[in-house]
């Protein structure tokens, strides 16, 4: 994998199935002591996580980071808030995002990126239910279509 590729250490699967994501951004994250290390190895869940602008700043929300197992004193509190570090224009981008009706930011994957932690952040819409069963009928349509497709090749 060439430098400045992500290494993608995290996704939020679910957040596709429930939100239309309009946008999305790449943010930094402040960490705390083992923090990155917990990271490394794997030990993060985005499932329920969300991202607020509070005061001119993004923090993020809920994101579970496990205790390093070697940390003893030094680890940390595995779901407190932390700031995610953006530019000044795509803050108030945010801003006038989540003002609006019906949006908010949701994480859809944590990786690393050239040595430091990187989330990226996805300006979401939640979907009803007929656009989740609409959606699902689509796959399974797409599916069966690769499937005959497969069959046809076979002969």
């Amino acid at each position: 994998m060439p430098k400045g590729e992500g290494k993608v250490i995290a996704q939020n699967k679910k957040a596709y199935h429930d939100y239309f994501i309009e946008e999305t951004y790449e943010a930094g994250l402040v960490l705390q002591g083992t923090e990155i290390k917990s990271i490394r190895n794997g030990r993060v869940n985005l499932k329920d996580s969300f991202a607020k602008v509070e005061k001119g700043e993004v923090f993020l929300h809920n994101m579970h980071i496990s205790p390093y197992e070697q940390g003893n004193r030094y680890n940390h509190d595995p779901l407190r808030t932390r700031k995610l570090l953006l530019n000044r224009r795509e803050i108030n981008k945010l801003i006038g995002y989540t003002k609006e009706q019906g949006y908010t930011l949701v994480p859809l994957k944590l990786y690393i990126k050239n040595g430091f932690a990187k989330v990226e952040l996805g300006v979401a819409k939640g979907k009803k239910k007929y656009d989740k069963r609409e959606d699902m009928k689509r796959k399974e349509a797409q599916r069966e279509i690769e499937r005959v497709f497969r069959e046809r090749q076979k002969l």
